[in-house]
């Protein structure tokens, strides 16, 4: 375990954040790094060029009559802004109370490398792999994905697979190993309101001007009604209802109740759609959400100003069967509708993403479960996730077969903000689930 800690602890060090363009040559080098460590493993490795950051494959050699197991994950990593908020250096991983704690630490280097470091136990341990494997780990999930559906697309005869794993989701709990088979999808957008041609004096010009920043906050509350539900018309227009074994599974998953809902935010009271319980928002119906507002003076004191513009940036969370290219028709329709007078509205469409469902309790399926149990030592729990990875619905398009999300991630991992960690059990873990997922699918 030490030299499989020391192994995380190098990729870790790579500050590969794929947004920045400072650091593609960190990006390019962690790459290699992969490239270096699957290729002593005695995989065939292959590094393919893209518009913006290279995608790693891997492969062992294949044989006529096994399955082909594909394996997904990234190696870039958020930004760690604001830097000033970490206890230790993003880029140099520290072992601190059982857990790891980087940036990337979970997101996803240290899901990925426990089935790196998987199949080389199994290698070394029995000199070959029970499927015909491929890894494919590309450098740009943080930014959505822009060249790897093309990828896809051109090579999809050379990733034809029989199913897809991926560690890049949560677990429910401490100890509560948890197999996702949805995601939510995304649909963003930019609004920019604009007023007067430049800023004004509050005082010379407030009351016979209409104000931007206020307009924003307008457009802002016009999302919802006074009980949590979203106002846009035909929002809820092709929302899957929930399954009833779904509801009364959830009822039951450990973690999930409103107050381990509090003690993990911090807020003062749960809040949401009426009529669902915590869980059965977060995984299993749309949301609105207000991600930045700007606008006017946001410097110390006072400065009594009338902001020429102001903007707000949306992301809504989207589920089967819902549109992304619909939402973003009927958002941009509700915010010209609901524009205040005095400002106009200009609406950017954002990247967006399809949700993702499969059948959990497919052949695949039961072998995925199976492999958590005997990773974990009980049942696993079945869960769609609240967030989106655009890229597991169009493998599925593309490649035509099913992903298994097998989540190594804990709500307190502090995922995209400072202090993010991975809990060493986790990546022992997920080390084990590797090698009896390959073995459980080989049947």
């Amino acid at each position: 375990m030490n030299q499989q800690l020391e192994d995380l602890f190098e990729f870790l060090r790579f500050p590969s954040i794929s947004t920045d363009s400072k650091h593609a040559g960190d990006v390019r080098n962690c790459a290699n790094w992969i490239i270096e460590k699957l290729t002593g493993m005695g995989l065939t490795t292959e590094l393919h060029e893209t518009p913006k950051h290279p995608i790693v494959i891997a492969r062992n050699q294949h044989e006529a009559g096994k399955k082909t197991v594909l394996i997904y994950g990234h190696y870039d990593v958020q930004p760690v802004d604001p830097v000033e908020l970490w206890d230790t250096s993003p880029f140099e991983p520290v072992l601190k109370d059982g857990r790891i704690w980087a940036r990337g630490a979970t997101d996803n280097k240290g899901q990925m490398l426990a089935h790196v470091l998987g199949v080389e136990e199994t290698l070394k341990e029995e000199g070959e792999l029970p499927v015909n494997l491929i890894f494919l780990f590309e450098g740009e999930e943080e930014i959505g994905s822009p060249n790897l559906v093309p990828f896809l697309k051109e090579h999809k005869d050379d990733l034809a697979c029989d199913v897809i794993a991926v560690s890049d989701t949560g677990m429910v709990a401490r100890g509560v190993p948890t197999m996702g088979y949805g995601l939510r999808g995304i649909s963003c957008c930019e609004v920019t309101v604009r007023g007067p041609k430049g800023d004004l004096h509050s005082g010379v010009y407030g009351g016979a001007v209409a104000n931007p920043a206020t307009a924003v906050a307008q457009l802002v509350a016009s999302l919802h009604d006074d009980e949590g539900n979203i106002a846009i018309e035909g929002f809820y227009d092709d929302v899957r209802p929930l399954e009833t074994w779904e509801r009364e599974m959830w009822a039951t998953v450990p973690g999930m109740s409103d107050d381990d809902l509090l003690k993990i935010t911090g807020s003062p009271a749960p809040f949401g759609e009426p009529g669902y319980s915590s869980a059965e928002r977060l995984w299993a119906r749309p949301t609105a959400e207000v991600n930045g507002i700007g606008g006017g003076y946001q410097g110390e004191g006072s400065k009594t100003v009338l902001p020429a513009k102001a903007m707000a940036k949306f992301s809504f969370r989207l589920v089967p069967d819902q549109d992304p290219k619909d939402i973003s028709a009927k958002v941009k329709a509700h915010l010209e509708k609901h524009c205040p007078p005095g400002v106009t509205v200009d609406v950017e469409v954002g990247h967006d993403g399809k949700p993702y469902i499969c059948d959990p309790h497919s052949e695949n399926g039961k072998a995925g479960q199976v492999a958590l149990e005997q990773a974990f030592g009980k049942a696993p729990v079945l869960i769609r996730e609240g967030g989106s990875i655009p890229i597991i619905q169009d493998m599925k398009e593309i490649l035509g077969v099913e992903s298994l999300m097998l989540g190594l991630a804990l709500p307190d991992c502090q995922i995209h903000a400072p202090n993010e960690n991975y809990y060493v059990e986790n990546f022992e873990g997920g080390i084990r689930l590797n090698k009896a997922l390959l073995k459980e699918l080989a049947k």
